[in-house]
């Protein structure tokens, strides 16, 4: 039988590698980031579903709400920096800022919030304000380097 695997090696050799890396830098941007994307994506997905996770459907309509939006907004930056990374960097910050905002929203949006409504918030906004203030701080790298 004929051996048609191919053989992995360097790509140092390749006639078109200084091309490809070129493209790869205009691709990314220069950002090293790509794996704050993911994180922040899930931590989007779990605010909008957290009000079934945590259960606080019937007695938080308006934070219910508040969280689902919310965490699909959180959920569409995450894509938004995935897909066109040199056009999202500015939106980085407001993604701390929506961080802080959830860990206020249930004394404001919320009636009453209880313990669990309270930490849910707060885990939540403390890790959107962290991953946005972590994209701020590579994106201002990755622009004072070029």
């Amino acid at each position: 039988m004929a051996d048609v695997s191919h053989p992995r090696g360097d790509l140092a050799g390749h006639p078109d590698v200084s091309e490809m890396r070129a493209r790869f830098e205009r691709t990314v941007g220069g950002r090293d980031v790509v794996l704050v994307d993911g994180p922040v994506f899930l931590v989007g997905l779990y605010c909008a579903a957290s009000p079934w996770i945590v259960h606080y459907t019937a007695s938080q309509p308006a934070l219910m709400t508040h969280n689902l939006i919310v965490g699909v907004a959180i959920a569409l930056l995450a894509v938004g920096f995935t897909v066109t990374p040199e056009r999202m960097y500015g939106l980085s910050g407001a993604m701390s800022a929506i961080g802080v905002w959830l860990i206020v929203a249930p004394w404001i949006v919320g009636t009453g919030p209880d313990k669990g409504v309270i930490w849910n918030n707060v885990v939540i906004g403390a890790l959107t304000f962290l991953l946005g203030a972590t994209c701020v701080a590579v994106a201002s790298r990755s622009r004072s380097a070029t």
